[in-house]
Order: structure tokens, then C-alpha cells, then sequence
């Protein structure tokens, strides 16, 4: 008894030095001060961000370093997402990432360079051989961009651990400056069930905040019977930075005992989506503002709930009375309160909500199929999070399927039989979604003799489109004939106007150069310091082909000595 209890203290202890060792273990990747655009597990479209988002000055080019040692273990270059990414693999398990970058540092660009003329594309994911690329801690690896899916300069940088979850870069001990408490937002209190309400009502109430003298909030007394659940709006703020990012921990108190409890530390990415259940989607399409909900949904099966009683669902009691608290945190333990009074109190005859019947009423576990004017629709067993009446109308080669305020977790299929049209003018078809404004917006078409479908996992409404009109290529800092031994870049502009870009080709006297897209100003670049341009004498070659087959073609010679 005693060698066990030996042996449960020794393991307890070297846990407690591990996690010692691991808050030390990783050092600051910016040699810039540590301010955030972006917080880990901060609500986006669609998914929880995965790491940290460092603000770099408003300026590119800033020195990344390794933030501890290891060997690159993955290279992963794309248009979109991340644009310019490494990864290290650490002795300790974790893995570190960096993202947006600008370029790699010069041993890194050059294994990089080489690969991608081999395979003759900027497009490229690269795994080296464990210990290939070492990096020590500290080193330079790289330079701060905006490449990808940003929306300015900074760095993305993650931890994940060893089954590749991302997790909070502040628990291993990357220290951002904040003594701000987060902000409340708005409150909302929810019916949960047939028989409750809220304020004599049976669907969704917006609650007034009321700020207190010590900078909490209360509430008037919530009036209410049966099931119900409340919903918060809420961001936190770091020092030297206006940016809302997320907050940290969020806990629920009933009568001084804690019902709810999520916190942003870890999750994995097969998960990530089921944000759209913790969200109050619908309102979020609507109003554009997040309502996190203080209660796990059905089947939500997020790894970030802690402690759960009943769901974190109150069932009001008539003539009973309950005092309901948030807690709201950052990681720096600055908080935020809110308290609200709740009365049970039963209403025979509330407002009761409104319930949109149609003719298409979809199962949540079971698959749904529907098709008319030669259009079909299958929304697989599992997407839909909840039982729904669907708003689907055919009109010609056009379907609105439902309304886009409802949320899609998996793919839904879309086919449309395209056989009243000629064979010369399917090759131009394609299936888009029409987007607010009315414009028409690629769905990726997967065609299949006379049937076209896309999966998406967006309703709204679709339709088949031609697109017969070529991309546009135009140059930028050169014009055919020129003299640019000056110039460290070749740029040219190219751009379609209906179905997008889908591939690219640029050769020098027939040999083949790298150029780098950038989709968010529409511009491709060739680095002449890629010195693979050696004659006097240049004559360029760039085909670029929309999503459809459209292709166009722009030739010029320049010169450089």
C-alpha cells in the first residue's frame, strides 16, 4: 500500500514537472511585442480559430522565429486558408504553426523553390524526411505576411498537441499584456421546450442589461415556466489593441451552483464546425452578431463543455424564485458578471412562437431527398442539426432551397439534368449560388454526361449559369518590350468575371516559372530572384483558364541584362 502510494505521489509529481517544463517550453515566435487581432478559440465562420493571430505593425516582413527547436515537418503552400504555412514538429510531442507567411527564411526558401519548379506549380504541400530541416529555437524561419485568407498582415501561430488539437498558446506560458475585463454585449433567455415561456412568450427573448456601481450587470426579473436557457454576446479586449476578440472561460450559476461551464484551452478539428450548434446561427446570419448559447444542444458534441448539470437547461418552477449568474473570463483571470433574478410564474395563454410549416419537412437522422423541373436535392442523414420544416421552391433551372439562416454541418447535393441543353453549350454551364446582391457565385460542378451536381453546405438559391467570356490578363510593371533589368518582379493582373479563376501557366522561352497568386488583389508575381530567367532576350507566356475551360493567353517580350 504503501509502494503504491509512493509511486502515485512520484507520478504526480513528475506531471506537475512536465507541465512546468512545457509553460517554459515554447518562447515567443515575433521579437515584436505580443499583440493579438485574434484570440484562440474565438467564434469565426463556421469554426473556432485555432490559435493566436499576432498583430506585426501593419507591416509585412517582419522576422518569424522558430519558437522552440525541432525539424519542419510540413510545408504547406495555397492560394487560400493559410496561404504560405510551416509546421515544426517538436522533440516534446507538439507541433508549432505558422501561417500567412510572407516567405520562408533562405535555407527554407531555397528546399522549397526547388520542390515547386519540380513539380511546376506554387501550389505545393512538402513533408521532410524527420530531421531534414532543423531549426533551433530562436532561429529565423520565415518573414510575417498577409498570404492566404487574411485580412492584413500578421501571424497565425499555433500549438497543437500530439494528436494535432490545436490548443491555447497562453497555457504554455506566451504571455499577452490585458487588464481588461471582457465586455457583455447582450443577453438573451431562451424557451427550450412546447410548454415554456418567457415573459408571456414562447420563443427568444433580448434581455436589458443593467450596469452596476463595481462594473457588473443585472437584469429585471425574468418571468418564466418550464424549460429555458440563457445566451450571451461576448468579447474580450486586450491592452494596446481595440480588436473583439474572444474570451476564455464562460461559467453558469444557479441558486450558487454551477450548471455550465466551456472553456477555449483544446478541440480538435473534427469538431470545429459544431460551433454552428454553440451559436444561435439564425440570428448570427440575421444580425450578425454571435449569441453563445449556455446550454449544450442535442447531440452537440464539443470537448470544450466542463462541468454540465442538466444540460445547463433551467427548468423554472411556478412560484419558485432562482437567481442565475455569468461569469464571464479572460485568461488573465480579468471577469465579468452577470446576475439575473428569474420568477417562475406559469401564463396559461403566451405568444407563442411562429412556426413556418411548408410541404417539406426534413428529419435530422434520417436522409431527405426531393427533386422537380429536372433539379434534385439530397440532404444525407446527420446534416441538419435539428428537425425543419424546409421553404424549397423549383422555378425552371432555379431551386431556393431554404433560407441560408440555417445551418448545413455536412454536404447536401445538388443535380440538375442538363439535357435540353446542346453538348457545345454544357461545356460552359455551371451551377451557382445566387448571393445576396444577386450575383452569381461558383459552387464547384462536377459533371457527369448529362447530370451536373454540386455538395454544398449552404442553402439558398441555385442555378445553372454559362459563362463563355475568357479571364483577363493585363501587366503591371512592365509593357511588351521592355527594358526591366531594374525590376525585381515580374506582375501581371489577371481576373474573371463570372465563374473565377481555376489554373495558371507562365513560361519564359518555353521553360516553365514560377509565379505566386494572390486572389485578394487578383496579381501574379515571378521573383527574378528565383534565377531561373538567364537570356537577354524574354519571351513570356501566361495562359490562365477559368472554372468553366475558358482560356486566355498573353504574350510580350521584355529584356534584362
Amino acid at each position: 500500500m504503501k509502494r503504491a502510494s509512493l509511486f502515485l505521489l512520484l507520478l504526480l509529481s513528475s506531471v506537475q514537472i512536465f507541465a512546468q517544463l512545457q509553460k517554459d517550453y515554447f518562447q515567443n515566435p515575433l521579437d515584436i511585442p505580443l499583440v493579438l487581432s485574434g484570440t484562440f478559440g474565438e467564434l469565426r465562420s463556421n469554426h473556432f480559430h485555432s490559435g493566436l493571430d499576432i498583430k506585426t505593425q501593419q507591416r509585412e516582413g517582419v522576422a518569424v522565429n522558430a519558437a522552440a527547436e525541432g525539424y519542419i515537418s510540413r510545408i504547406n503552400i495555397q492560394h487560400y486558408g493559410y496561404g504560405k504555412a510551416l509546421y515544426i514538429q517538436h522533440p516534446n510531442g507538439y507541433t508549432t504553426v505558422y501561417g500567412h507567411l510572407q516567405k520562408l527564411s533562405p535555407k527554407l526558401q531555397d528546399y522549397l523553390r526547388k520542390k515547386q519548379y519540380q513539380k511546376e506549380s506554387y501550389e505545393i504541400e512538402l513533408f521532410p524526411e524527420p530531421g531534414e530541416l532543423k531549426v533551433e529555437q530562436g532561429e529565423m524561419i520565415a518573414y510575417s505576411g498577409n498570404t492566404g485568407g487574411s485580412g492584413g498582415p500578421h501571424l497565425h501561430f499555433e500549438i497543437r498537441d500530439g494528436s494535432q488539437r490545436p490548443m491555447n498558446a497562453q497555457l504554455f506560458g506566451i504571455d499577452i499584456q490585458d487588464t481588461r475585463a471582457p465586455l457583455v454585449e447582450g443577453l438573451f433567455v431562451y424557451p427550450l421546450d412546447e410548454n415554456s415561456h418567457v415573459n408571456n412568450k414562447q420563443d427568444r427573448q433580448k434581455l436589458r442589461l443593467i450596469p452596476q456601481n463595481d462594473g457588473s450587470f443585472t437584469t429585471n426579473t425574468v418571468e418564466a415556466c418550464g424549460e429555458i436557457g440563457f445566451g450571451i454576446v461576448t468579447v474580450d479586449q486586450q491592452d494596446m489593441a481595440y480588436n473583439k476578440n474572444g474570451v476564455y472561460r464562460i461559467e453558469a450559476n444557479l441558486n450558487g451552483d454551477q450548471i455550465f461551464e466551456i472553456d477555449f484551452e483544446k478541440f480538435s478539428f473534427s469538431e470545429t464546425r459544431h460551433l454552428n450548434q454553440l451559436i444561435d446561427y439564425s440570428y448570427y446570419i440575421n444580425n450578425k452578431s454571435r449569441i453563445q448559447k449556455l446550454f449544450r444542444t442535442n447531440n452537440n458534441p464539443l470537448s470544450m463543455f466542463g462541468e454540465l448539470k442538466s444540460e445547463g437547461r433551467i427548468n423554472v418552477k411556478d412560484s419558485l424564485d432562482y437567481q442565475y449568474t455569468i461569469r464571464v473570463s479572460d485568461f488573465k483571470g480579468n471577469e465579468k458578471l452577470v446576475r439575473i433574478p428569474i420568477k417562475g410564474k406559469v401564463n396559461d395563454a403566451p405568444e407563442k412562437a411562429i412556426e413556418n410549416k411548408t410541404n417539406f419537412f426534413a428529419k435530422s437522422d434520417s436522409d431527405f431527398s426531393v427533386s422537380e423541373n429536372n433539379i434534385d436535392i439530397f440532404i444525407p442523414s446527420g446534416s441538419l442539426y435539428d428537425d425543419a420544416y424546409l421553404d424549397i421552391k423549383f422555378q425552371g433551372d432555379t431551386v431556393q432551397v431554404h433560407r441560408e439562416d440555417l445551418a448545413l454541418h455536412s454536404n447536401m447535393t445538388i443535380g440538375f439534368d442538363v439535357s435540353s441543353y446542346p453538348a457545345e453549350e454544357t461545356q460552359k454551364l455551371f451551377i451557382g449560388r445566387i448571393s445576396k446582391y444577386g450575383k452569381p457565385e461558383y459552387s464547384t460542378t462536377y459533371k457527369k454526361g448529362k447530370r451536373f451536381t454540386t455538395g454544398t453546405r449552404s442553402f439558398g438559391k441555385y442555378s445553372l449559369f454559362k459563362d463563355s467570356i475568357a479571364p483577363k490578363i493585363s501587366p503591371v510593371n512592365f509593357y511588351d518590350g521592355q527594358w526591366i533589368s531594374n525590376n525585381e518582379t515580374l506582375k501581371l493582373r489577371i481576373s474573371d468575371d463570372l465563374s473565377g479563376i481555376e489554373d495558371y501557366r507562365a513560361t519564359v522561352n518555353g521553360k516553365f516559372i514560377l509565379m505566386e497568386y494572390e486572389y485578394k488583389n487578383n496579381s501574379l508575381t515571378h521573383y527574378f530572384s528565383d534565377d531561373v530567367i538567364k537570356e537577354t532576350e524574354n519571351k513570356l507566356k501566361v495562359v490562365v483558364t477559368d472554372n468553366v475551360g475558358n482560356t486566355s493567353t498573353y504574350e510580350a517580350t521584355f529584356y534584362r541584362k
